[in-house]
């Protein structure tokens, strides 16, 4: 006798992802005066990067911006095997992001002419 039940995938793990967000401007996005876009760093939770990815430029329209470019820098364990130097206020965001299931905002650099 066959067992013809769907056999279950294992559980994907949610992991934290480093993304640098470039935002160009819209009417009401609350960038300050004279800027003519901005760079977001985002630490964002998802089972792989596009997923991540996806989230950040869903969550980031709902805010009334306008995403125009997102860059992957990969997960905690990928920046620190490149040499990247982790602060602890930059772990305890993506802590948060993690337990959270969230997309955390850390940084906002406005671009101006």
């Amino acid at each position: 006798m066959t067992d013809d039940r769907p056999k279950e995938k294992p559980p994907r793990t949610q992991q934290v992802f480093t993304l640098l967000v470039q935002i160009g401007r819209k009417p009401g996005d609350g960038l300050p005066e004279g800027t003519t876009g901005a760079a977001l760093m985002v630490y964002a939770s998802g089972v792989d990067e596009a997923e991540a990815v996806r989230e950040t430029v869903a969550v980031l329209k709902q805010a009334d911006l306008a995403p125009l470019d997102v860059s992957g820098y990969g997960t905690l364990d990928e920046r620190l095997a490149e040499g990247h130097d982790i602060d602890p206020e930059e772990r305890a965001l993506m802590d948060r992001a993690l337990a959270e299931n969230s997309v955390i905002v850390a940084q906002m650099t406005p671009f101006y002419d």
